[in-house]
């Protein structure tokens, strides 16, 4: 399956201004510049963000080969970008990062608020997950189970840019993130909406594949090695396990997120599937 999601439509949740959930809390992602550059790299991740009419790039560095590539493959281009050396990209970022000759710098995406989240399908919660890989394999996952959106707290999750934007392989311009400031109020403002609410625990006496679930759905992931804090635990409807066969019974988050993903859309009607 080809990695770059170019078929797929950006999402249409974000419309940009300040959000509030029915308990009035800011819905907006705090702690952060508003005026700063988010930075993208990588193939997937820039061509993704060029074929997004929701992201304003400010920038775009390119190589020669990757210029001549975007030139190729007809992909569109809002500015005209600016040619330089593999080794000036490769200054920008950390040493190990693969940039592929490709560099944008651009405007934030507009956040959502949960109201903007349509009651129906799946979303995923994010307790305190801080490992920007961690986040961004999810948001690919995520994209590939066409989740229709990624709830987050605003101040104990990392940036949607550089290595998380590079991890999600251009899923960041199709899953829209919601970043709120508590986490409990949003749980709540998802069950008046319907949603079923159900934390992923390794302990849980019940079984996910043998939990009873329906649409709208919320599966709530815990930070890796903690796990879902207790206050977070207490909001959920449902505790469930995955049940794995082998002497290890947990998961890099990530990999529970695909797992999960995987059960809850075989359980459940979700469009599309």
């Amino acid at each position: 399956m080809p990695e770059h999601p170019r078929h797929a439509k950006p999402h249409a949740l974000r419309r940009g201004g300040r959000r509030h959930t029915s308990q009035g809390h800011d819905q907006r992602r705090v702690g952060r510049d508003s005026n700063a550059p988010v930075v993208l790299y990588g193939w997937h991740t820039v061509t993704a963000a060029l074929a997004n009419p929701a992201r304003r790039i400010r920038r775009l560095l390119a190589t020669e080969n990757a210029a001549r590539r975007l030139d190729e493959e007809a992909i569109a281009l809002p500015i005209t970008p600016e040619l330089v050396r593999p080794d000036a990209i490769a200054a920008r970022l950390t040493a190990d990062a693969v940039h592929q000759g490709l560099l944008a710098e651009a405007d934030p995406l507009p956040a959502p608020g949960i109201e903007d989240v349509a009651p129906s399908g799946i979303v995923l919660v994010l307790d305190h997950i801080t490992d920007p890989h961690n986040v961004g394999a999810i948001l690919r996952t995520a994209a590939a189970f066409a989740v229709a959106a990624i709830l987050t707290t605003a101040r104990h999750s990392p940036e949607a840019t550089g290595v998380l934007a590079k991890s999600a392989s251009g899923a960041l311009e199709l899953v829209p993130i919601v970043a709120v400031q508590n986490l409990a109020r949003a749980m709540a403002a998802l069950k008046e909406r319907g949603f079923l609410v159900v934390g992923l625990d390794s302990a849980a006496a019940d079984d996910l594949a043998a939990t009873r679930l329906r649409a709208p759905l919320a599966l709530v992931l815990g930070a890796e090695g903690k796990g879902l804090r207790q206050g977070t635990r207490a909001n959920c409807d449902r505790l469930a396990r995955l049940d794995l066969p082998g002497a290890i019974k947990s998961l890099n988050v990530s990999n529970a997120a695909a797992l999960a993903l995987y059960i809850a859309t075989r359980a459940v009607a979700v469009p599309g599937h």
